[in-house]
């Protein structure tokens, strides 16, 4: 349910190569973009074999219109699923890891935080705190047997890991219950040894015991078929720092000082009402958000208690905001993101960079521009490096606006058992996955 090839479900942090959007000489475009259809097209052209024999599109039946949308393979039987875990090769042992364990859940850090996403310059690694892992891996009715580990039986050492969570994703009018893949990570000195199919089919097995047959997930690689691929783009909050450790570089005829003058934002906020989310607030960001979501082909099918979990803020790990009319008191627009920093690797001067993500943002009455102004405001404010968002959902209109700049890497997004027969525009995804 997760790419077999790489160390990760989820997407790449791909650093900004024109931050202040000075366009590049016509003969780098050039190359760049041969560079890209050269690879794309060796990426589709490689044999996918162990994707080949899952139930998801696959890259010989696109454009077939005669191919219903919906499951692929119809649900077995829960008495013929494997009732038994697949064989590792032999040094290795299963593990069903326990998050709330502060023994487990430093195992799982430290071997994320050693060997997960890293961006094709090798300079940066994704670094989720102990807090996001906790918050990502523990929603409403989730499955510790879906948190997956592989020891050395000798050692005991945590090798590597893959996760499931439970979600109900609407595609058109079906809301459909799946799992959602992430985390999947093998040490760097074990990626010869073909553990990642093997995790996949195993967490896959679990997902079936418990009477789901779909997933979703995302991966920067090509993988038959994507339902949609998505581009990251990055705002520059602290610009000297992004450029001294090099996410981004100095613009043609651009100083530090001009740079720093560009990105500059409002000392605060100036949406009158503009306030942080609190619990009782529960309800009306749940009316709001469904309301919002119900457009998008493709979206989750949030109740109060998934809305609880999932944007109540939570220090370093979710942001979430409000607009609550002074005049009303109703609740009109929301904005949020989730702190996500990486690791800087080889920079003597800064091990850290802080990155928000933006995660779900419903305007109704403040203009989407101003309100994702507020939040590029406040993360500003808490020292955030960067503010990073995907072109979903309404997300490109503000973007250029805003001074975001695209990124040199994609994210695909996969659905497993469930076919979907064109691909989507970003634009009508309402789905953002950790």
């Amino acid at each position: 349910m997760v790419d077999s090839n790489a160390s990760s479900g989820s997407p790449e942090e791909t650093p900004n190569p024109n931050p202040d959007g000075n366009a590049p000489s016509e003969s780098d475009v050039t190359l760049d973009a041969l560079a890209r259809k050269v690879q794309e097209s060796l990426s589709l052209g490689q044999k996918h074999k162990f994707w080949e024999t899952q139930p998801v599109g696959q890259f010989k039946d696109l454009g077939n219109s005669s191919l219903p949308e919906g499951p692929i393979e119809d649900p077995t039987p829960l008495s013929e699923v494997k009732q038994e875990p697949y064989n590792l090769p032999n040094p290795y042992e299963w593990i069903t890891c326990d998050i709330n364990s502060e023994e487990m859940i430093t195992e799982v850090y430290n071997l994320l935080t050693n060997n997960y996403v890293e961006d094709d310059e090798n300079m940066f690694r994704f670094n989720y705190s102990k807090e996001f892992l906790r918050w990502a891996l523990h929603p409403p009715g989730y499955f510790r047997s879906w948190h997956i580990g592989v020891r050395v039986k000798t050692s005991k050492k945590l090798v590597a890991f893959i996760t499931g969570v439970p979600a109900r994703i609407r595609v058109r009018d079906n809301v459909v219950n799946m799992a959602e893949i992430n985390f999947l990570c093998v040490h760097k000195k074990l990626r010869s040894k073909r553990l990642a199919p093997v995790m996949i089919k195993e967490v896959t097995r679990r997902v079936h015991l418990e009477n789901i047959w779909q997933a979703a997930y995302t991966a920067g690689v090509i993988l038959p078929t994507p339902v949609s691929t998505c581009q990251y783009w990055h705002r520059s909050l602290n610009p000297k720092k992004l450029i001294d450790v090099g996410f981004s570089r100095l613009g043609a005829r651009m100083t530090m000082s001009r740079t720093i003058k560009l990105y500059k934002l409002p000392e605060s906020t100036v949406t009158p009402g503009f306030r942080k989310m609190e619990l009782h607030d529960v309800p009306a960001v749940t009316r709001l958000l469904r309301n919002y979501l119900s457009q998008f082909i493709v979206a989750p099918d949030f109740d109060e208690n998934d809305v609880e979990h999932w944007l109540l803020p939570k220090e370093n790990v979710v942001d979430s905001y409000l607009v609550e009319s002074p005049e009303t008191h109703d609740i009109t627009d929301f904005c949020s993101f989730y702190t996500l920093p990486s690791s800087i690797l080889g920079n003597q001067n800064y091990s850290t960079l802080k990155a928000a993500y933006s995660y779900y943002n419903v305007s109704t009455k403040t203009p989407l521009l101003q309100l994702m102004n507020d939040a590029l405001t406040v993360a500003k404010k808490n020292d955030y490096d960067v503010f990073n968002a995907l072109d979903v959902m309404h997300n490109e209109s503000f973007l250029k606006e805003l001074k975001f700049g695209p990124g040199d890497g994609k994210l695909h997004y996969y659905l497993y058992n469930y076919r979907i027969r064109n691909e989507l525009k970003p634009s009508e995804l309402g789905l953002v996955l950790l």
